[in-house]
């Protein structure tokens, strides 16, 4: 960046005016400039005060929050008081911001004339509310959320209407940043969250008016070419000077606002897109989305594109969704391509591989970018990248599925050849564009090979494609007609998909609302779509009452096709029959329908047929007679048929022949597939039925299948003979099993289904080689499994029950892995703390069965006990990020394993640790997902059961013991600064990798004093660019020590007075925790100004053991983050495009995404940016 002192400008005021020349102050640096003030008129020591009868606000930020009046009349009110005395503006400015953030001090005229930013924000990091973490940017409630649209307006309209005087003053936009910059680098997360968000919006207002002044300049460039092109005569010299004093005086502001730019995009920006808090980030990624594609020229390159791909790899879904969006809003204009080329190149895929993204909003919008990258470049996108997105129709969350179908619509069903299309236009059928596309759409179901989700294949492309799928007269032509010479014929696999699809595009219409398994229920249809579905309905059912007889006699020998024809009938408007006079058609339907009954005995056929007749039989529609007596023809010649078998089978007995076996069961097949569903009592088919178990019983012979045709027949006729009986009273029934028969059930799950492969291999006698056999017989206990899952979800099976489930979760994961950890899933939605109870108990049996094996004295280093550390990583990988919502579940967690770890005191005496201690080292690994206070309140239950001897012992066996203290005293400070500061020297731009000091190390900086630890501090680091960050406002530099001997920031959002205090965060065991420890310790005094001793080295808002906030280039290695801030600091200043009239200052901008550019990290191995 550039100094301004070095260019030697004054600013004025409007362009076209002769700037102001005498009393004008000498610019200061924005970063070690003191702020100074005047006098305070009209305000008691300078600052605003409030009427105190409960009057009109005063202060801007009552104004802003409120939003009564016009912001623009605000901001004009605020111009008004700079005009007359700026330092006093300027300082209701300031304390606008401080109370934006929450903080409850106010800098006065004292302060505002005598100290340096760092000081005053140090004052007022001391005079925050201790009370609360909130701030109005986080607070709930409609009114904060109209604030934060107040506040960013009001930032917009004082740069819009500054932006021909005041901005160039050098004064105002110099004190602005240089508190912003101060306030974005506090350890103050609402100090840093407000600032930023500030600061970027105020980085857009100055983009909107740098790109004003280059289209000024540029007309201002042709209006000098064409006067001075004009002859000797007529040219106007005047004119032309005052056209050069416009020109140049515009590109003076012009080079004045990029200095501005450089100052937040190097001191805020660079710092802050990779802040600890995913809010803060996706601020900074949603305002340079904004930039980029507000004022291309400038930053639409690989120099700020750059931060967009690298916050791809962000773990924060929230910050992903972000840089996805900035990413649609560019790929949107087709003219912005070429320069997205090279970007594309570099992160399509990972743009791809997002389209599988964990958090479903992030994948839907991933999606849509991928489709918009195909719509712009045909090339851009492999046949692979295309097949991973295409298997997603099929998903069962129905956003992500319709963004996959918008994408599969556009790559194979909207590019068409434009002469042929037009040639086809007005044909039907068919020979109709849409032939063509429904074979191509069959041929894509085909090969998906998911057959049985063509449901959700027709929702997916429902939206896209509706003119397609509901082109049934195409459809039924294909399957109807004999193909025109030179098409190819449809295969019978071919047809039967497409009279799937066919069903499938049908129950869509009618229904208008997604496939079971998709969306959470029916919702309320609005006026349009109700009209659009009864148009549907109508159009289908016109189509089908004559197309559907030819189909069924067409394929009527066809089991599989006409189970999928019959699904039709239920989605008629039968009103059309009458109506409509087509009752002929419905004797053609129904002579189809008795002639399937009387060729098919599958059991799904005759279920179909069943349900038609019962459909068509509805009272409601006069069509119910004609159907009901040919309903009783059939049953009546059913009933005959069967009681003839019946008797001949009977009366030959032993000595009946396969014939006569046949004629019985394929008749009672029917009829039981008939009284499922209609009610036969009647025609006393139990009589006949029980005269068949009887000679079963009696003689022994009768053949399994008639046996339980027969019971299936006599309970249907049972339920309806109840039905008709005890119908007001029927209630459901519901059975709680008690605590022995869920014990019972439980064993039989364990001893069936989680079985050696030994023992599996040993129960196909002899059929190991046979693989269907072994993937049915893992089919079953898969089903097993999940029906005893089912009764934990519903809470018919106490979730206890679950800890000998979820404890096979590694073992088992190949064959078990999703279905356990969808119970998983559930039981935590049931009853986190519950959950959490159920996980750790699960570990203890695992561990109480390691105990018996191996005895008392385990081998931590053994296999077994690796494996039960793993298994508990595992499930605290399930926990989430989100560490408010599992706070108190983790923490009961901890509670229970501390209680079993010192359960049992060791036998030898209390100089031996107790014997499950060992356990402590499995517990450690939940320790990551505690909260920073609530790691001091498990740490101090865990000092309640520990002896004083203990806490001094150091060998092996207390191991476990010092690791889960160590875990518990480590990462107590989540909120520090990130990873930038230092100029453009390594030393200060490089978050220290170091790992934890030894223990001896610790306990001698234990007992050092900790004020002579502070004395030596090195505070002069400053941040990178023009304007530097404000000393000592930056977040602290902490001693890697226990975090009891660390100073606690009492105001650092989610502290532990935020939870005793936020009613909705109390809980009972760890809020009791809690408030023990308040009264048991004194509050330590804020701390946030603290740095390492003569190291320049500055700890990240990210402890070093915490997780990353990018799973590859972020925050990977010192190597990489060193050369990272090197770049920023060498090659990243806005540099505006030239105008037609300074193209000299055009220049290469270099390759940003250059793989060649290789990183070492620390272990030797090369690893690519990108």
């Amino acid at each position: 960046m550039e100094d301004p002192e070095a260019k030697g400008k004054k600013k004025r005021g409007r362009p076209g005016k002769q700037p102001p020349t005498s009393n004008k102050k000498p610019r200061k640096s924005p970063t070690d400039k003191t702020l100074g003030v005047t006098r305070g008129r009209g305000k008691a020591n300078g600052v605003a005060q409030h009427n105190g009868d409960g009057g009109d606000p005063v202060t801007l930020f009552e104004v802003v929050k409120l939003g009564k009046s016009a912001m623009q009349s605000v901001v004009d009110e605020w111009i008004e008081s700079y005009k007359q005395d700026r330092d006093l503006a300027l300082l209701d400015l300031i304390n606008f911001f401080i109370q934006c953030s929450g903080c409850k001090g106010t800098v006065r005229i004292e302060m505002f004339r005598n100290m340096q930013n760092a000081e005053i924000i140090r004052k007022m990091t001391e005079e925050f509310d201790e009370d609360s973490g909130d701030y109005p940017l986080t607070m709930p409630g409609p009114m904060w959320k109209k604030f934060r649209y107040n506040f960013c307006e009001f930032i917009s309209v004082l740069i819009r209407q500054c932006q021909y005087s005041i901005i160039y003053d050098e004064y105002m936009m110099d004190t602005v940043i240089s508190l912003l910059t101060g306030l974005s680098d506090s350890q103050v997360r609402a100090f840093r969250h407000t600032s930023t968000l500030a600061a970027m919006k105020l980085m857009t207002a100055l983009v909107n008016v740098a790109l004003n002044l280059s289209i000024h300049q540029d007309n201002t460039q042709r209006q000098y070419e064409a006067e001075r092109n004009k002859i000797a005569g007529k040219r106007a010299n005047e004119k032309l000077e005052l056209l050069l004093q416009k020109r140049k005086e515009l590109q003076e502001n012009q080079d004045e606002i990029e200095n501005m730019m450089n100052s937040i995009f190097k001191g805020i920006f660079v710092h802050r897109y990779r802040d600890a808090i995913a809010e803060i980030r996706a601020i900074c990624i949603e305002e340079i989305g904004v930039w980029m594609k507000m004022y291309s020229d400038a930053f639409l390159n690989d120099s700020y594109l750059k931060y967009v791909g690298w916050t791809l790899h962000d773990r924060q879904g929230e910050v992903r969704l972000k840089c996805l969006k900035a990413l649609q809003n560019l790929y949107t204009n087709r003219e912005l391509f070429p320069k997205l080329e090279l970007f594309t190149n570099r992160f399509k895929d990972r743009i791809v591989s997002m389209t599988l993204d964990k958090e479903y909003d992030v994948a839907v919008e991933a999606i849509r970018l991928v489709t918009l990258i195909l719509q712009g470049s045909e090339d851009a996108l492999s046949n692979e990248d295309c097949e991973n997105v295409y298997h997603l129709v099929y998903s069962a969350h129905r956003p992500v599925a319709v963004a996959a179908g918008e994408f599969l619509h556009r790559k194979l069903f909207s590019r068409h050849d434009p002469q042929a299309e037009e040639a086809l236009a007005k044909r039907r059928g068919r020979s109709s564009p849409n032939g063509n596309l429904i074979r191509m759409l069959v041929l894509f179901f085909l090969e998906s090979e998911l057959h049985e989700h063509a449901a959700y294949l027709v929702d997916s492309l429902w939206e896209s494609s509706q003119e397609l799928l509901k082109d049934w007269e195409c459809m039924t032509e294909l399957l109807l007609e004999e193909p025109v010479q030179g098409e190819e014929v449809l295969s019978d696999r071919q047809e039967s998909a497409l009279i799937e699809l066919t069903v499938c595009t049908i129950r869509q219409a009618a229904e208008a609302h997604p496939p079971v398994g998709r969306g959470t229920g029916k919702r309320v249809l609005t006026a349009k779509e109700r009209k659009t579905q009864i148009d549907d309905k109508n159009k289908l059912t016109e189509h089908f009452i004559m197309a559907l007889p030819m189909l069924l006699s067409k394929y009527q020998a066809d089991s599989e096709k006409v189970a999928n024809l019959l699904q039709i009938p239920q989605y008629f408007d039968l009103d059309v029959y009458s109506a409509g006079r087509m009752e002929k058609h419905l004797d053609a339907l129904l002579k189809q329908i008795r002639l399937v009954v009387e060729k098919h005995i599958e059991t799904d056929v005759l279920e179909a047929c069943s349900k038609t007749y019962s459909i068509l039989c509805s009272e409601e529609y006069t069509i119910m007679n004609r159907v009901d007596i040919a309903r009783s023809q059939l049953i009546d010649e059913m009933t005959d048929r069967f009681a003839h078998s019946v008797e001949e089978l009977l009366q030959e007995a032993e000595e009946a022949d396969d014939d006569d076996i046949y004629n019985v069961l394929s008749t009672l097949k029917r009829l039981t597939a008939f009284h499922n569903a209609h009610d036969l009592t009647r025609w006393d088919l139990f009589g006949n039925c029980y005269r068949l178990l009887k000679a079963g019983i009696e003689q022994g012979s009768m053949p399994e299948q008639i046996a339980v045709q027969a019971l299936q027949c006599s309970h249907y006729s049972i339920l309806w003979q109840l039905f008709a009986v005890f119908t007001p009273s029927l209630q459901p029934l519901v059975f709680n099993p008690d605590s022995t028969l869920q014990n019972e059930l439980l064993n039989f799950v364990l001893d069936h289904v989680f079985i050696d492969q030994d023992d599996e291999s040993q129960s196909m006698e002899g059929d190991e080689e046979d693989e269907a056999n072994k993937i049915e017989a893992l089919h079953k206990r898969r089903n097993l499994l999940a029906a005893f899952c089912k009764l934990i979800i519903y809470d018919i099976v106490d979730m206890p029950a679950a800890a000998d489930i979820f404890k096979h979760y590694m073992k088992y994961y190949n064959d078990y892995g999703d279905i356990i950890k969808e119970t998983l899933s559930k039981t935590r939605q049931t009853d986190k703390i519950l959950c959490a109870k159920t996980l750790i108990l699960s570990l203890q049996q695992l561990f109480n069965e390691l105990l018996q094996d191996q005895g008392p004295n385990l081998d931590r280093t053994s296999s077994h006990v690796s494996g039960i550390k793993e298994l508990a990583r595992r499930f605290a990988l399930t926990f989430g990020l989100d560490q408010i919502k599992t706070r108190e579940a983790v923490a009961t967690l901890h509670k229970d394993g501390i209680e079993f770890a010192f359960k049992y005191q060791n036998p030898r005496g209390p100089e031996f640790p107790p014997i499950n201690l060992a356990f402590l080292e499995v517990l450690s690994e939940f320790s990551s997902k505690l909260i920073r206070q609530d790691k001091k309140t498990v740490h101090s239950y865990l000092e309640k059961f520990m002896s004083e001897s203990m806490s001094e012992r150091r060998e092996d066996v207390w191991l476990p013991l010092i690791s889960y203290r160590n875990s518990l005293l480590t990462g107590g400070d989540e909120d520090h600064m990130s990873v930038t500061s230092g100029s453009s020297s390594k030393t200060g731009s490089v978050r220290s990798k170091k790992g934890r000091p030894p223990l001896h190390k610790k306990r001698i900086e234990e007992e050092s004093s900790v004020e002579g630890s502070w004395m030596m501090r090195n505070d002069t680091l400053q941040t990178p660019g023009a304007l530097q960050t404000p000393q000592l406002t930056s977040t602290v530099l902490r001693e890697n020590r226990p975090a009891e001997h660390m100073p606690d920031p009492d105001s650092e959002p989610g502290s532990e007075n935020d939870f005793v205090h936020n009613p909705q965060m109390q809980m009972s065991w760890l809020g009791q925790q809690k408030m023990e420890e308040v009264n048991r310790k004194d509050r330590t005094g804020m701390n946030y100004i603290k740095s390492r001793s003569n190291q320049g080295v500055r700890r990240g808002l990210m402890e070093d053991d915490a997780e990353p906030i990018f799973e590859d280039v972020m925050m990977s290695s010192r190597g990489q983050l060193e050369d990272m801030n090197e770049e920023f600091e060498d090659t990243m200043v806005i540099d505006l495009p030239p105008s037609r009239n300074r193209r000299e200052r055009a220049e290469l901008r270099p390759d940003f995404f250059d793989s060649a550019a290789m990183i070492e990290d620390e272990s030797g191995f090369s690893m690519p940016m990108f």
